[in-house]
């Protein structure tokens, strides 16, 4: 918006009333670029750090509180509450009724939403530079000031309900819910987002309130500004409004239990439905964390497995070798590769979907027998391919405030710092296909697997079966 809004006013400046040019114009000798956009960071007093990213001629802003707190920090009996918050958090405060909050957002064309994952709990805002002062109020007072009414609680936990039963019929979402259920058993990290229905329709004002409390505090909070908005702006306004924060998270047992490391479980479960025209199946091994080293290598390895789908035009042209194996053979509707990654974990996989149900065995078995050739056979061309694609990746995925908002808020949530687009570059770039097979040979050779399957599931041989092609030697 802003380069187009500055090409309207260079138009604008050199045409006179006629329309046509008012001067003849000479392009003038280069001139050298501006320095790249860089990200600042303050830490106020009580712990709360500001980030911000500033754009001298962005015209909007994003500006969002990145929390460090999701399901994982809940516990069996309260999980759920992270994502119930989130929805309550629009429903008033002491200071402004749900209609008073619904028109002030509208009246100044912004945007207010929140979402919840599992290690992180985000609230944002999007409107234009002038109106950034009025947006960190409203984030102020629905993160500290929210009435948490028993009505609201009613109302919003059959909506929850509602959500709940959407979300079990997406089938990817169920399969990755169960994927982490069976890896991470009796963990925080292999609980659901939602959480169980059961608590869903149980969870009470006092719970909520006690969530806040032992979560919601300084030094796990980033207040993250991306556009219009200076940084000492910023400051000032996290100064007087995140000033009263508690400094610190009382260790509680959750609090505890959720900075344990998360134990990986070789391990599968599966739910057959012969109702379910397709086979839907994830296999992973443990990846990696935020930090750790191999973390941009075990994106280009997951970029070298590539993804599939059948309905795109291009199918038989996607690039890896899998691909062209299961487009040949007619093996899978789709498959995505995947590396997810936590702050002390991860899972590094693939998830498949095939309505070629007499040839499930085989759909797998091309696809590890192509994870266990990463381990000792990788071409300079395809690593060359992953990093290219991988980088357009990151690069295409910062279009836009919010998108370099989410970028800097989730970087430093989980790191303590943010790596500029440059630098995530130059480290892509110094990924050779050596590194991508020691980290195969690390992560991938004959490492236990967890396993999660829905649908039409008959052909899906056994873990015993499928764990032994971890470790082929061709």
């Amino acid at each position: 918006m802003a380069s187009r809004r500055l090409a309207l006013n260079l138009a604008q400046g050199l045409r006179g009333r006629s329309g046509g040019l008012s001067v003849p114009v000479r392009r003038g000798l280069a001139t050298p670029h501006s320095p790249a956009l860089k990200t600042q960071t303050t830490t106020l007093k009580n712990g709360l750090t500001v980030a911000s990213q500033y754009s001298p001629y962005a015209q909007t802003s994003t500006v969002g509180m990145w929390i460090d707190a999701g399901s994982r920090a809940e516990t069996d009996e309260t999980n759920g509450t992270a994502h119930f918050l989130e929805h309550l958090a629009f429903k008033g405060t002491s200071k402004r009724t749900q209609q008073q909050l619904e028109l002030e957002i509208e009246n100044m064309g912004a945007h207010l939403n929140a979402y919840t994952s599992r290690e992180n709990t985000v609230y944002f805002a999007r409107a234009l530079n002038e109106d950034v002062p009025q947006c960190v109020d409203i984030l102020q007072d629905i993160l500290q000031n929210s009435k948490l009414e028993e009505s609201a609680i009613e109302r919003e936990r059959d909506v929850i309900l509602r959500e709940s039963e959407e979300v079990e019929k997406q089938l990817e979402e169920v399969v990755f819910d169960h994927l982490h259920a069976t890896a991470y058993q009796q963990q925080p990290l292999g609980r659901t987002i939602l959480g169980p229905r059961e608590n869903i329709r149980d969870i009470t004002r006092t719970e909520l309130t006690n969530y806040i409390k032992n979560n919601y505090t300084a030094d796990r909070m980033v207040l993250v500004g991306a556009g219009g908005v200076p940084h000492e702006q910023l400051v000032e306004m996290a100064d007087k409004y995140f000033a009263g924060l508690p400094s610190k998270s009382p260790e509680s047992a959750a609090y505890l239990l959720s900075k344990k490391k998360a134990d990986f479980i070789g391990s599968d479960v599966r739910i057959r439905d012969d109702t379910i025209p397709t086979a839907n199946i994830a296999i992973a091994v443990e990846g990696v964390s935020w930090n750790d080293p191999d973390y941009f290598t075990a994106l280009v390895t997951q970029a070298i497995v590539g993804n599939y789908d059948k309905a795109l035009g291009n199918a038989p042209h996607q690039g890896s070798k899998l691909s062209g194996i299961v487009h040949k053979n007619d093996l899978a509707t789709s498959y995505m590769s995947f590396s997810t990654s936590y702050s002390d974990t991860g899972l590094w996989g693939i998830y498949m979907v095939t309505d070629n149900l007499a040839n499930v065995d085989d759909l797998v078995h091309f696809s590890l027998r192509e994870w266990t050739r990463l381990c000792g056979s990788v071409t300079p061309a395809e690593v060359e391919r992953a990093k290219a694609q991988l980088k357009a990746s990151i690069l295409l995925s910062l279009d836009g405030t919010s998108a370099v908002a989410e970028d800097i808020g989730r970087q430093i949530v989980n790191t303590g710092r943010r790596m500029s687009p440059g630098e995530i570059e130059r480290v892509i770039d110094a990924i050779t296909e050596k590194d991508v097979m020691e980290f195969a040979n690390k992560k991938i050779w004959d490492q236990d697997i967890a396993i999660s399957a829905v649908g039409s599931i008959e052909g899906l041989f056994d873990y015993a079966r499928i764990r032994a092609d971890m470790s082929r030697n061709f």
